[in-house]
């Protein structure tokens, strides 16, 4: 039997003989079902009764299928408030937050049950992330999972943003809790993607707090669990303007349907999403510890592996990371091109991600021995993060007062570790979250 009780499934007996009746409808066997999703041993044992899969895994089983999450789940289709969700959840992955905060709030409005409020609750929650309030964010998350209640662990994109925002806050030990919690949960229930989502979260914060031991072991585990994931976003974008074309045209359920297909796809980018970033962190570990060579491997890896549709934030962490591991191999010419390539990126990202990006190229400038470049990025770095009050603002004012007390100017180096010393959130290294 199952080794956990779940709120989303109404039988797991149920579940089984419904995923079985469903595959062999669509003419495929458990081994043409299975994938890196789950083994075919594991789909076995589903249609058995003896294992619950999760609502994301259901949902991709449902793709393949021809079926629906909710009907593999419950027996029944969704309802109109679960479809509101969805739509909103897919504007809100293709970044179109003005929609999705509108869908959102519409839904909080009228949502009549729990599950609804929730939901409606984790979205706002992630579209305040995303515009860096962090306080709002956090309240809004929180809510959210006490609503979702014992269901919470169906749920890890809250977790996952509710972990970010402590992090961004400098709270890195509620941060590190959240992830740990959820990740041994995933592990329990035997879920790669979501273990591999946790294992890179839970190692980026760790690098942060300087806990690198145990984060290059986490990113080794997830690299290897998620070797031939890949990236269907193009498809989803495309699914999704085919869903906000039927709801113009106020065909509810046609619109519901692709808006659906496009959610799954999305949820399968980010499986790609978070075996590129694991290549970038391990990379910074491996250049922590003086492995420069390796470091250039896997960024090179990681860069190919999000292929054309990597934005413009994504592309300057790795260049800087590049950067950074040229430096160390000696490749100074190569490596300040890439430095002024990567600065020029900096204008058109968010102005916490470029304070942070400053930074990082400050260094880089500092070991090609362009003092003045370098002096410049810092007082840049500086006075970016100091908008923030950033974690990374005294890492900031200590590599500009380094240059300042190299150029001979003593007392003006003095007055900025003064401010480095009464700065909170103080970090051990500068890296792009």
């Amino acid at each position: 039997m199952p080794k956990q009780k779940s709120h989303h499934v109404d039988d797991p007996k149920l579940v089984g003989r419904r995923l079985k009746e469903a595959r062999i409808k669509a003419g495929l066997s458990q081994r043409a079902l299975g994938s890196v999703d789950c083994t075919a041993a594991y789909i076995s044992r589903v249609e058995a009764g003896e294992r619950i899969p999760s609502l994301q895994l259901l949902r991709v089983l449902g793709e393949r299928l021809g079926v629906s999450a909710d009907y593999l789940a419950t027996g029944r289709e969704a309802d109109a408030g679960d479809s509101a969700l969805v739509e909103a959840e897919v504007a809100l992955r293709l970044d179109d937050l003005e929609q999705a905060e509108k869908l959102y709030e519409a839904i909080l409005k009228k949502a009549d049950k729990k599950e609804e409020e929730a939901g409606a609750q984790a979205g706002l929650g992630q579209i305040a992330f995303r515009r860096d309030d962090t306080e709002q964010a956090i309240e809004h998350l929180d809510r959210a999972l006490a609503l979702y209640g014992d269901s919470k662990l169906e749920h890890p994109s809250v977790a996952d943003v509710l972990g970010r925002a402590y992090a961004t806050s400098g709270r890195y030990e509620e941060a590190i809790a959240i992830y740990e919690r959820w990740l041994q949960a995933m592990q329990q229930r035997s879920n790669d993607s979501e273990v591999v989502r946790f294992e890179i979260l839970l190692a980026n914060t760790l690098i942060d707090a300087g806990s690198f031991g145990r984060a290059a072991e986490l990113l080794g585990d997830a690299l290897a669990r998620s070797a031939e994931w890949a990236d269907p976003v193009t498809r989803a974008s495309m699914l999704w303007s085919q869903s906000r074309l039927h709801a113009v045209q106020k065909d509810s359920k046609l619109a519901a349907q692709y808006a659906r297909r496009a959610l799954e796809l999305l949820q399968a980018t980010e499986l790609t999403e978070y075996t590129a970033r694991a290549h970038q962190l391990l990379a910074f570990v491996e250049l922590e510890q003086g492995n420069a060579g390796e470091a250039l491997r896997l960024l090179r890896d990681g860069r190919a592996i999000l292929g054309e549709t990597v934005s413009q934030l994504e592309t300057m962490k790795f260049k800087l990371e590049e950067a950074r591991a040229l430096v160390v191999l000696g490749e100074s010419e190569e490596a300040g091109a890439l430095a002024m390539e990567t600065l020029s990126l900096l204008n058109n990202i968010d102005p916490q991600d470029a304070g942070r990006g400053y930074l990082v190229l400050a260094g880089v400038f500092k070991e090609l021995d362009d003092l003045a470049r370098s002096r410049e990025l810092y007082e840049l770095a500086v006075e970016t993060l100091e908008q923030f009050g950033a974690p990374y603002l005294v890492d900031a004012y200590r590599g500009y007062a380094e240059i300042l007390k190299a150029e001979g100017r003593t007392d003006e180096a003095l007055e900025i570790l003064e401010k480095a010393v009464n700065a909170p959130n103080a970090t051990k290294s500068a890296r792009l979250s």
